[in-house]
Order: structure tokens, then C-alpha cells, then sequence
């Protein structure tokens, strides 16, 4: 996943299924996964939200000048890319 000039690196499908199952799973009633680019780290991480509002607290990847910046938003349930 993420493959392209426009990503820094790509993401393994296993890792997103596996964070798709977490989030699932979680005893708090999550509802997105955002995928975050790590700067310092080199790293995605998945973030966990349970409101869309949390979602906007991350600036673009292509716009972010910041640690952190969203990649990508997915509604764990219908698997669906909201970002």
C-alpha cells in the first residue's frame, strides 16, 4: 500500500489488516483508522479515532511541515478510504 512518488515509503498490507483487526477489536468503540506518517521516526503508525472530527487534528501528508502528518483515513468497518 501507498506505492508511489507521492508516499514516502510503502506500507505492508499484513501491518493495515493487522491495525484494521486492532482497532476492531478494541474494548473503546473506535470507528477510523488514521494511517500518520511518522517524520523522525520513518514510520506509519496507525491512530485510532472514534469521531470523523478527530480525523481533521492531522494536517495532509502533501501540505504538513510537522512531525506528524495523515496519510490516509479508513472507516474500520465498511474498510472504506475516507481520506
Amino acid at each position: 500500500m501507498f506505492n508511489g512518488p507521492d508516499f514516502p515509503k510503502s506500507l505492508d498490507e499484513e501491518v493495515f489488516n493487522l491495525w484494521l483487526d486492532n482497532g476492531r477489536q478494541s474494548k473503546i468503540r473506535y470507528t477510523y483508522l488514521l494511517i500518520v506518517w511518522d517524520e523522525y521516526e520513518a514510520a506509519y503508525r496507525p491512530v485510532y479515532a472514534e469521531r470523523r472530527e478527530e480525523i481533521g487534528e492531522y494536517e495532509i501528508y502533501k501540505t504538513s511541515i510537522g512531525r506528524e502528518s495523515l496519510v490516509a483515513a479508513y472507516d474500520l468497518y465498511s474498510e472504506s478510504r475516507i481520506v
